[in-house]
């Protein structure tokens, strides 16, 4: 049962600034060694079956499998596949975490709350007060704050997954010290950043294209640019209908209005591969599924996202295989489409191999696999652990906190 009081405010993780470039994690390191808190069940699997206890304990043999008719879930579900890469032993040993069962041994604390998921689950209206998901949260903060091993370090070396822009939302500033797991950070830029937190990339909505194996693949898609989703947006996302005006009138364009179903992911599925560019703006924050699913249909991403920021970037150079346009560059008639015909078939076929190489980086599964998603993400927890262990021994020394600034 969960127990504890809240009896400290939580301040911000203090890092020096030469650490806020994280050195990537080479082969053959030790496995990461995380601790997981045994939350009930009514914070994780209890959410994804109703039949399971909300007081039940998580194990392996009750973790029900993702559901994966499960729509737009899906997008931010890497809470689910980060506890289920811990709760399972064994594989082929190329696992990036080992589960401790002495939090003394653990480098980090892995939080298992399905932020993302309870916010879809209960919250109807944001407008909306003490909804199941606020009741859930403020019991974790509690319990948080009680904890000795949060305490120990102000909760830096704790791992919470916050993927959807609104997971968390009433009180994720009381855990802002922790380690969080973001698609962006365009609602939490003041409590958020690359230096402390990781951002993973969203579960992709279209299937893999897992045989594309065409003799001539440049030629085999037809269309130039692909669009489809929503263009009336909030935020950033406000350039999607005006993308939607500059771009109508090409022939080899496609600019679709759509919302998302079922139909429409099949639909899309064919589209991107059958086409050399799928076009990525903004949605309601930096980000989007779209990119993901260019991603894994080896359609080469054409980013306009002023403000985004990429998974896994100590690791890949998405310039390999993406372009970029500035929201300015983007809204000058005609310069998207004549930049890309600007890019020649050996240019862009070197794009798209290198794109086949990389998205297995980009794949959710259980067990996870050597250099999938959840293994990346936990590479980049790590690369995290350095700092997290600097500014905890220097807090517990220091009489005059951040003297140098």
């Amino acid at each position: 049962m969960l127990a504890g009081t809240l009896d400290y405010k939580p301040r911000l993780a203090s890092f020096l600034p030469q650490l806020t470039a994280a050195v990537p994690c080479t082969e053959g390191s030790p496995p990461l060694r995380v601790y997981m808190y045994d939350l009930p069940a009514r914070f994780n699997i209890g959410l994804i079956d109703s039949s399971i206890r909300g007081d039940s304990t998580v194990t392996a043999a009750n973790v029900p499998a993702w559901r994966w008719n499960d729509g737009l879930r899906r997008q931010h579900s890497v809470e689910y596949w980060m506890m289920a890469s811990i709760i399972h032993q064994g594989g082929d040993g190329s696992q990036e975490t080992v589960r401790v069962f002495d939090p003394d041994d653990a480098d980090v604390f892995f939080v298992p709350f399905f932020s993302s998921l309870s916010f879809n689950l209960f919250v109807r209206n944001m407008m909306e007060e003490n909804t199941v998901d606020e009741k859930l949260q403020v019991e974790l903060v509690n319990f948080l704050h009680g904890s000795e091993y949060w305490k120990r370090s102000d909760g830096r070396d704790h791992v919470i997954p916050l993927h959807h822009p609104n997971a968390f939302r009433h009180h994720r500033d009381s855990l802002n010290s922790s380690i969080f797991i973001v698609a962006d950070f365009g609602r939490i830029m003041n409590i958020s950043s690359l230096t402390k937190d990781v951002v993973a990339p969203y579960g992709h909505m279209v299937e893999s294209y897992t045989n594309d194996d065409a003799s001539d693949p440049f030629e085999s898609r037809s269309t130039l640019l692909f669009f489809r989703g929503r263009t009336l947006r909030k935020d950033e996302g406000k350039i999607r209908a005006k993308l939607h005006k500059l771009l109508n009138g090409f022939e080899d364009v496609v600019y679709q209005e759509a919302y998302a179903s079922e139909e429409g992911f099949k639909a899309s599925t064919e589209q991107m591969r059958s086409s050399k560019f799928c076009l990525h703006p903004a949605g309601d924050t930096p980000s989007s599924c779209r990119l993901f699913d260019a991603i894994v249909s080896h359609c080469i991403p054409v980013i306009i996202s002023d403000k985004i920021e990429l998974p896994f970037e100590s690791e890949l150079d998405y310039k390999e295989f993406s372009i970029f346009f500035s929201d300015e560059e983007a809204l000058r008639p005609g310069y998207i489409v004549n930049e890309l015909r600007k890019i020649s078939k050996e240019e862009w076929t070197t794009m798209w191999m290198k794109l086949k190489s990389i998205s297995h980086h980009f794949e959710y599964q259980h067990p996870s696999t050597k250099g999938d998603a959840t293994n990346m993400i936990w590479r980049q927890v790590r690369q995290k652990v350095s700092a997290v262990k600097l500014a905890v021994h220097r807090s517990r020394r220091l009489k005059i906190p951040d003297w140098w600034r």
